[in-house]
């Protein structure tokens, strides 16, 4: 029997940089990957809806060349050679994650791991024994339980679909639904989607939710709120959708992206005594730190922050704890983050209802403009920037963007924030001229005061 000194069960983001950085130190680590190395976010997540996302954009940028002088004649898509494309890459991928556990010396098990106690594992025919173990599975698509709902597909099938379905149906108002609303529409697809509640992207600042809700329809997207699928019917002519405002559609694919559950189906959790909570997340401390000491989990799994960057973060800190003698809690406050929508938003901080409870007296600014490139191209879309601050303080407490590159834009004002950084010394910053960015250094009238 193989024994380790750490042994990680699921090597995606998180489970990889856990299991390098212990090897680092001298440990010896062993990982179990049932499926592709890379977890959700290479294979099924963030990196092939990011290739989806750029492919969708050249739509646009074809569409607003003609008022930059250019005349492109109408332009013809080929999902199926987008798909070799992207397929080609995350190989790729999988392989430099491959070679990254490999050159630090981690043993790689492949197969369904199950612990079988606190300290054993058994991975597909192997057992091994561990003194510590890191449980990094991450988490799958959450089912959509009504009547036909296995008729629709989820984000783990929608990138290996041989042709765009030409008329799509998303279930759903969170990040990937509004996502690949942008991306289908923007590859040619009639797409419509549906979200039960008021409005989508819940948790989000109120003002760019509204913003993409009024942008979306004028690109295309049939966009319904307070709607739900009740039943899906297969017939000749496609998939029949009753919907729960009496209305029914008929799609060629119904896109279920109705959230997603930690993946802990058959990890033998019971027979460790690894505690859940009601969702099914594994329960942990601020150290990540499972009821049973000699068990950890970090990532999706635990349904704490789901995002790949504070996977890795959670992993770096729990090798602190256990290799360095330095106990380590993650860090979640001012985490910047994007929703890659068609246009995209970016935030980091605070929302405004979350800075109204926790602050005594908050100044809003706010500026809505139309992006320098899209005078010419003729493109009436709106981008939308707001800043929350402290007024006792000055300190800045949220930087929210509705608009092209919002992303690239807000990742170095989430280090301005870490940094603590006042509005005072956001207005002192010259900006850069003519960006969309320079507007978050020159807005200096508040809008709303209370």
């Amino acid at each position: 029997m193989k024994t380790f000194d750490l042994f990680v069960i699921g090597a995606g983001s998180g489970g990889v940089r856990a299991s390098r950085m212990a090897a680092a130190t001298g440990a010896a680590v062993g990982i179990a990957e049932s499926g592709p190395l890379g977890g959700t976010c290479v294979n099924v997540g963030c990196v092939p809806k990011k290739l989806l996302v750029y492919a969708a954009h050249v739509a646009h940028d074809v569409e607003d060349a003609r008022g930059f002088g250019w005349d492109i004649s109408t332009p013809i898509h080929d999902w199926a050679a987008l798909i070799r494309s992207k397929d080609a890459e995350i190989a790729r991928l999988n392989g430099i994650y491959g070679g990254l556990l490999d050159g630090a010396g981690v043993s790689l098990l492949s197969g369904q791991a199950r612990l079988l106690d606190a300290h054993t594992v058994q991975v597909g025919e192997e057992v091994v024994r561990a003194e510590h173990i890191v449980i990094a599975t991450g988490s799958t698509p959450r089912p959509l339980e009504i009547p036909g709902g296995e008729l629709a597909i989820t984000s783990n099938e929608i990138f290996a679909l041989p042709a765009l379905p030409q008329r799509v149906l998303i279930v759903g108002g969170g990040y990937i639904a509004v996502e690949f609303a942008g991306i289908l529409n923007g590859l040619g697809a009639k797409v419509t989607q549906i979200y039960r509640g008021e409005m989508f992207l819940r948790g989000f600042d109120d003002d760019l939710r509204q913003g993409l809700a009024t942008i979306m329809p004028t690109q295309g997207v049939d966009l319904r709120f307070n709607c739900n699928v009740s039943q899906i019917e297969q017939k000749d002519d496609g998939l029949h959708c009753t919907l729960t405002d009496g209305s029914t559609l008929v799609a060629d694919q119904v896109l279920s992206a109705i959230g997603r559950v930690p993946l802990v189906d058959g990890l033998g959790l019971d027979a460790a005594g690894v505690r859940c909570a009601a969702d099914g997340a594994i329960e942990v401390d601020a150290w990540s730190r499972t009821n049973v000491p000699q068990i950890s989990a970090i990532g999706d799994v635990t349904n704490r922050m789901n995002l790949t960057p504070v996977a890795i973060a959670e992993a770096m800190a729990l090798v602190q704890t256990l290799y360095h003698d330095n106990p380590t809690k993650p860090q979640y406050q001012n985490i910047a983050t994007a929703v890659f929508s068609t246009p995209p938003m970016a935030t980091v901080g605070l929302t405004e209802p979350e800075a109204r409870q926790q602050y005594a007296h908050v100044d809003v600014y706010r500026s809505t403009f139309r992006p320098m490139k899209y005078t010419l191209a003729g493109r009436e879309e709106r981008s939308v920037m707001k800043l929350l601050v402290d007024r006792d303080t000055d300190r800045v407490l949220g930087v929210h963007m509705l608009g092209p590159d919002a992303g690239e834009i807000m990742q170095g004002f989430g280090v301005a924030l870490v940094c603590g950084a006042t509005k005072a010394q956001f207005d002192a910053t010259i900006g850069i001229h003519p960006t969309s960015a320079e507007e978050f250094v020159t807005m200096r009238t508040p809008v709303q005061e209370i």
